[in-house]
């Protein structure tokens, strides 16, 4: 046995070599044509080879929605929750199998309403999970209201007169449990997604990727504004760390902060004065700054916001079992009349 994985699972040296096609399951895929998932399912089928783990170490867990049908098309272990509960069951099993590499396919109704106390918990928690949120902005398996994401005014059917309710940001909400690596891709973009997923699935703690996937039944073109292959490289910046934050056909704009507000800088001659991402600092300032950018003032930014070390929930759960099983067996007739006790007569 070689050493775990950053996500969990352990690498077995003489390991078949797998193809996505080891991963892709005999289930007919049941999404509308045309549909995002489909994007975001293959390109994880071909970066789960990369992982050196093998397929029955890795668990896919989905709660309800259009997106939650992810288990049944990956060949690998899978459970197919109740709504918004995928969390709950994702982090017993977690804790109780610290081996496994364990993934959580929700979506922002799944992840962001009923399932948005689970997702904020294990979070903070830090447990050793990978999080995928596809983010479509509206409920695409109970046919067009709207969802946490949906924009300010949205005209859906539960929202005839628009929506009242202002769209919370996933990857703003992840910064502010504390998650320990943060990220956002586009369905589109299918290398950038792969890349993305397979960082996240390195790392060791808690990952949040959130896909910007387009639902071209019930909200068509949600971000074809910016995420069309021909406007793409002008109206979105690709966040590298350690590198200016630059954007354009030819990278020759770029983004500068004045004092905590940023700023577009057209055709920046030099990198002198533009902001440098910095994925691995535990002040989430930067990130916050970067999040908030909005189109079309600013290009909208994609890649790794935060991505840093820290202990993790099952990791310092297991040492608990470890420290109490080296003090030796005990009775359960000394826990059962240990502490306060009385006789009832």
């Amino acid at each position: 046995m070689a050493a775990p994985t950053a996500s969990g699972g352990d690498i077995i040296s003489d390991l078949p070599v797998l193809t996505r096609k080891d991963f892709v399951s005999n289930q007919e895929v049941r999404w509308c044509p045309g549909c995002g998932d489909y994007s975001i399912l293959a390109q994880m089928q071909k970066m789960l080879p990369d992982l050196k783990v093998p397929r029955e170490k890795i668990v896919f867990i989905s709660g309800i929605g259009c997106s939650s049908r992810f288990p049944y098309y990956v060949e690998s272990y899978g459970f197919h929750s109740i709504h918004g509960r995928a969390l709950t069951l994702a982090t017993g099993l977690k804790s109780a199998r610290p081996d496994l590499s364990v993934f959580v396919v929700t979506g922002d109704g799944d992840g962001l309403s009923i399932g948005g106390n689970h997702l904020l918990h294990a979070m903070r928690r830090n447990i050793d999970l990978n999080v995928v949120l596809f983010n479509n902005r509206i409920y695409g398996l109970t046919k067009g209201q709207y969802s946490p994401t949906s924009e300010f005014g949205k005209v859906t059917k539960s929202s005839p007169y628009g929506t009242t309710e202002k769209p919370l940001n996933p990857i703003r909400v992840a910064l502010a449990a504390g998650a320990t690596f943060v990220a956002r891709s586009i369905d589109r973009d299918t290398k950038h997604l792969e890349e993305t997923l397979f960082k996240a699935a390195q790392h060791k703690g808690i990952s949040f990727v959130e896909v910007y996937q387009n639902c071209n039944i019930f909200n068509d073109g949600a971000y074809a504004a910016f995420t069309d292959k021909e406007v793409r490289q002008d109206r979105m910046v690709y966040l590298e760390s350690g590198k200016p934050v630059r954007f354009g056909k030819n990278m020759e704009h770029g983004i500068r902060l004045n004092g905590f507000t940023p700023e577009v800088v057209m055709n920046a001659a030099s990198d002198d004065g533009l902001l440098v991402h910095d994925a691995a600092t535990d002040n989430i300032t930067l990130a916050n700054i970067l999040v908030g950018m909005d189109y079309p003032e600013f290009p909208v930014p994609v890649g790794i916001f935060r991505d840093v070390a820290a202990p993790t929930f099952d990791q310092l759960l297991q040492k608990q079992v470890d420290d109490a099983m080296a003090k030796g067996a005990g009775k359960f007739e000394d826990v059962l009349y240990s502490g306060e006790t009385w006789t009832v007569s």
